[in-house]
């Protein structure tokens, strides 16, 4: 939930910190420490330009998990020419006022990924952000006009498009994120009109988990992105918002942000995250997202220490001086989760290897029934959660 300000005050996966805090508080301290380096003083990143458990649906046309696949001489080409006819160019127009007073349309072109035969394509959120038209031009040319923004992911930069009065367009197929692996093969692919049309670049997975910083080209609409699939793919303003991929052609990023700091370093976000929202819209063609009400941690080895926690990975729910672990009223308060539960999976996939807590709940929609596994006070319990809609 994000107050008037912009700031976040909901999301699972961030916790606050503040200075008098910090000071006697090993935690507040190595949070601090990291937004430092991520903020003002270190790395920016720009983006260009249970009783009742749920299932995971599952989008994988085989039927089948390719992240252990690895391309074969020839098959870069074959698999960037399958996936490029689900690759769409989206031109947005948006109108400006300069200082004048005076109004003008100005033109921008980025990458989006068609999911569904019948017209849903996932885009990043700052492609089309203030965007009073928006067009998507296929790879075969055919061009789609007023085409409908129908969701944004609070939380991510993802957003939801959808051309109406269509059946039959080429929908790519969508991978597991939570299965991927470090050093694992992928390529990204964009389509966006101009100087970087038609871009397929290559490379591996270097790293997961990530946290970056990033802003629009101008340094505006500054956004934490967090849980980030990182990769040496290059990814510039012609594949944002495209889609990477693995070796069997199944797409288990959406491309977002590349370093405005550091060579060979680019960010997707993991496709699980963005699918609870995208069932919703194809079974009700509205979507909002799953969420808990909690503020935490991700654990590691140096807060596992600092806290004498029973495990090194997992999520800690953390309360300080200034806020309560659990919101008031959310799924999580009536639940029945605590101040310093660990939780440790949620529907069995355990957070931390698969992804963040706030990254596997986004696999879920809003009614949904959720079984966490959670540490509390050295004892292991399930606890049933009914996730609802997130509340900005």
């Amino acid at each position: 939930m994000e107050d008037k300000k912009g700031k976040n005050v909901d999301a699972e996966n961030n916790i606050k910190t503040e200075d008098s805090h910090a000071k006697n508080n090993p935690l507040a301290l190595i949070l601090a420490i990291i937004a430092l380096l991520l903020g003002s003083g270190g790395l920016v990143f720009g983006w260009m330009a249970y009783e009742k458990t749920a299932k995971p649906i599952t989008f994988l046309n085989s039927g089948t998990d390719g992240n252990s696949a690895n391309f074969t001489e020839g098959s870069i080409a074959d698999i960037a020419n399958k996936v490029s006819e689900s690759v769409v160019s989206i031109i947005t127009s948006t109108k400006t006022t300069n200082l004048f007073g005076q109004s003008y349309d100005s033109a921008a072109a980025g990458t989006g990924v068609i999911v569904t035969s019948d017209g849903y394509i996932l885009t990043n959120k700052h492609v089309i952000n203030g965007a009073n038209e928006v067009t998507v031009v296929l790879d075969d040319g055919t061009t789609y006009e007023k085409v409908e923004v129908v969701a944004t992911d609070p939380l991510n930069d993802i957003a939801f498009l959808k051309i109406d009065g269509v059946s039959d367009l080429s929908a790519a197929t969508l991978g597991d994120s939570k299965t991927i692996t470090v050093g694992q093969q992928v390529i990204a692919i964009g389509n966006a009109l101009g100087e970087y049309q038609n871009t397929v670049t290559a490379g591996i997975i270097s790293g997961t988990g990530r946290s970056v910083t990033a802003s629009d080209g101008n340094g505006y609409n500054v956004e934490t992105l967090t849980d980030m699939i990182q990769t040496d793919a290059a990814i510039n303003s012609g594949n944002s918002g495209g889609p990477l991929v693995n070796a069997t052609g199944e797409v288990i990023g959406i491309n977002t942000a590349t370093s405005a700091s550091a060579e060979n370093m680019g960010f997707a976000i993991p496709i699980s995250s963005v699918k609870g929202m995208l069932s919703q819209l194809i079974e009700t063609g509205k979507a909002s997202r799953a969420y808990l009400g909690v503020y935490s941690a991700e654990i590691t080895p140096e807060l596992a220490k600092a806290y004498n926690l029973p495990v090194s990975v997992g999520t800690y729910l953390y309360s300080s001086s200034s806020y309560s672990a659990i919101v008031k009223d959310s799924p999580a308060s009536k639940a029945g989760l605590k101040d310093k539960d660990i939780v440790t999976a949620v529907n069995g996939v355990k957070v931390g290897a698969a992804g963040s807590l706030s990254n596997l709940i986004g696999e879920y929609k809003p009614g949904d029934t959720v079984q966490l596994t959670v540490i509390r006070e050295g004892n292991e319990v399930a606890v049933n959660v009914t996730l609802e809609g997130y509340k900005n």
